[in-house]
């Protein structure tokens, strides 16, 4: 019984990424790729931006122990 639903799940499983893989992209999937996009490239640049103020804080208070020495 369970060997059956598994072959089942598998079967419709295989037949739905399929038959997504022969649909053209429509508008709305373009769009939302276009904005996971930006989404994705506006955290590198948070992410970079939080990088280097985190070197440059560190940096400063290297520089505030090097002077209290």
């Amino acid at each position: 019984m369970k060997f059956n639903k598994l072959a089942i799940t598998a079967l419709l499983l295989t037949t739905f990424i399929g038959l997504s893989a022969c649909q053209e992209k429509g508008p709305a999937e373009k769009a939302g790729e276009n904005l996971d996009n930006a989404v994705e490239s506006m955290g590198d640049k948070v992410e970079d931006a939080t990088d280097n103020a985190g070197n440059a804080l560190e940096e400063a208070g290297d520089k505030i122990e090097d002077k209290t020495d």
